[in-house]
Parts: structure tokens; C-alpha cells; sequence
């Protein structure tokens, strides 16, 4: 749990010094912080879905040439 929360730290400071950086506007900063973040969260978790869709196949694919080989 600490990993994920410094990780969570990390990626807000990112997000927020990259917006005021390029905006010069702390509410958008940080307004930034809040919303990529979150976003981001979403995105991942539909991201891992797919990748287990794919690691199913995988194993099922393997299953299936080892059946044939035997």
C-alpha cells in the first residue's frame, strides 16, 4: 500500500507541475492534478481487462499445442 500511495504522490506532483508549468495558472495545475489522475485510473483498469483477455488466449493457445503435440 505505501508503494501505491508515493506512486499516487508521484503522479499528482507530475500532473500538477507539468500544467503550471505550461499554463503558469495554479488552478489549472491543479485542477489538472485532480482530473488526469482519475482518468488515468479508469483508463488502467480497462487497460489490465484487455491484457487479461489477451494472457487468457495465450494460455489457452498453449494449452492447445500442447494437446496437439502429445
Amino acid at each position: 500500500m505505501n508503494k501505491t500511495a508515493t506512486f499516487a504522490l508521484v503522479h499528482f506532483t507530475v500532473a500538477f507541475s507539468v500544467a503550471w508549468a505550461m499554463t503558469g495558472s495554479w488552478v489549472v495545475g491543479g485542477a489538472l492534478a485532480l482530473v488526469e489522475p482519475a482518468i488515468n485510473t479508469v483508463a488502467f483498469f480497462f487497460h489490465e481487462k484487455a491484457w487479461q483477455r489477451v494472457e487468457a488466449r495465450r494460455r489457452a493457445q498453449d494449452e492447445s499445442q500442447k494437446l496437439v503435440v502429445a
